[in-house]
């Protein structure tokens, strides 16, 4: 088993959807993250984090077996604070309060131990700090990549060059859109593709995930949920079970990248079931592994007899 090194977020984040509402819970992209990857693999975190961020949180990776080295506790600061909205779909959330307090001075330093890790996570954070944390590292196997509309915008050229430098991209469909300047979902993934990633990860939400390399492209569903109560760090889990599973198995080919998506979506699918990461947390490798083989099922075609 190889180790990950993650790098993003701590937060405390106010959150209301149709379902209820949560105060200060345990988020921030880099705790998702860990929490999905540390199910599969070892993990460093990197983070920030302020006197008010509850060291029960920091203790639950610490029993699964997470390196704290790298997350950094500010003496008197504030963490990272987010409020959120989710309208009746569940599919977007009005932003009603965000304060960065020590997230806006974070400077990501890399702990000696971390820096041999063969699998890399860099979250949503600006692009130069996705750069300083590359320059930190000794030559990773697989680096993935997320961002946000926000960073294409104001951080273009620092975007492409982290793309210049990473494995793998993960992008929703408004996002890949705005980066590419293309409205067609392949054609954009094309152009991403001839950014540097040797494969791009289209995160859909309720309308599953899609990995696209320059050999071809698949697709899965969303895994069937009857309940969906929290959808926040949905696409962090995500990424966190789909390199947790790549660090696991130690491969990148093909093959690994497709089976690496069917996690990464089932992992997914238990973060949304309870606010916070509370299902992330009651989440087994059984259950993983569970819900693993019903996409399989979901996803089995017989051959057509229309070839014969």
């Amino acid at each position: 088993m190889s180790e990950v090194l993650i790098v993003g977020s701590l937060a405390l984040d106010s959150v209301t959807t149709p379902f209820g509402r949560r105060e200060d819970a345990w988020g921030g992209a880099g705790l998702y993250a860990t929490a999905a990857a540390s199910l599969l693999a070892s993990v460093h975190l990197v983070g920030v984090i302020g006197e008010d961020f509850p060291q029960g949180a920091l203790d639950a990776l610490a029993e699964r077996g997470v390196n704290l080295e790298g997350v950094e506790r500010v003496a008197g600061g504030k963490s990272f604070r987010w409020t959120g909205e989710y309208n009746c779909a569940m599919d977007t959330a009005a932003t009603l309060d965000t304060q960065l307090n020590v997230f806006a001075d974070f400077d990501p330093q890399v702990p000696e131990s971390a820096r041999e890790a063969e699998f890399v996570f860099l979250a949503n954070i600006t692009p130069s700090l996705q750069l300083q944390v590359l320059d930190q590292m000794a030559g990773p196997k697989l680096v993935l990549c997320d961002t946000m509309n926000f960073w294409i915008e104001s951080a273009r050229e620092d975007l492409l060059s982290v793309l210049h430098r990473v494995d793998g991209a993960a992008l929703n469909d408004s996002e890949i859109r705005q980066l590419t300047g293309t409205p067609n979902l392949c054609q954009a993934a094309d152009h991403l593709l001839e950014m540097g990633p040797r494969f791009v990860l289209l995160k859909k939400g309720e309308y599953g995930a899609s990995l696209i390399t320059r050999e071809g492209h698949f697709a899965l569903p969303c895994y069937p949920l009857p309940n969906v109560f929290d959808p926040t760090g949905a696409g962090d889990s995500f990424a966190g079970g789909f390199i947790g599973f790549l660090a696991w198995l130690g491969q990148t080919d093909d093959d690994a990248l497709r089976q690496a998506l069917a996690i990464g979506t089932a992992t997914a699918s238990a973060c949304v079931e309870d606010f916070s990461w509370d299902a992330l947390l009651k989440l087994t490798d059984e259950d993983l592994y569970a819900r693993y083989e019903e996409l399989r099922e979901m996803v089995r075609l017989e051959p057509c007899p229309l070839g014969r």
